[in-house]
């Protein structure tokens, strides 16, 4: 069965980094689009960035983590990663990693990562 298991997360003080991680198994990875979605402690589920099939030569990113986050995929590894720069605290939330079946749709989820930033 399809599975999405992040690690990565964890308590940081503002203008730090982490570096999140998700593998996959169950589907053949190198096919779908794959995504980073984060809810923070609150508000409602918010898109961090996604990246498309392939190569991932098309990334998108919030606006809110542009030029601070890094998405990529290593389809060798079955492996998406998210390396997260210049943390907030506004960056709090629990990351989930996903799979995108059509725009900002996704069909299966990580069980999520807590990321915590604060001085």
């Amino acid at each position: 069965q399809v599975q999405l298991v992040e690690s990565g997360g964890g308590s940081v003080r503002p203008g730090g980094s982490l570096r999140l991680s998700c593998t996959a198994s169950g589907f053949t990875f190198g096919s779908y689009d794959l995504a980073w979605v984060r809810r923070p402690p609150g508000k409602e589920f918010e898109g961090v960035s996604t990246i498309n099939t392939g190569a991932g030569d098309i990334i998108v990113y919030h606006d809110s983590v542009r030029g601070r986050f890094t998405i990529a995929r290593d389809n060798a590894r079955n492996t998406l990663s998210l390396e997260m720069n210049s943390l907030k605290p506004e960056d709090t939330a629990v990351y989930y990693c996903v799979r995108e079946v059509n725009w900002l749709t996704f069909d299966y989820w990580g069980q999520g990562t807590q990321v915590y930033v604060s001085s």
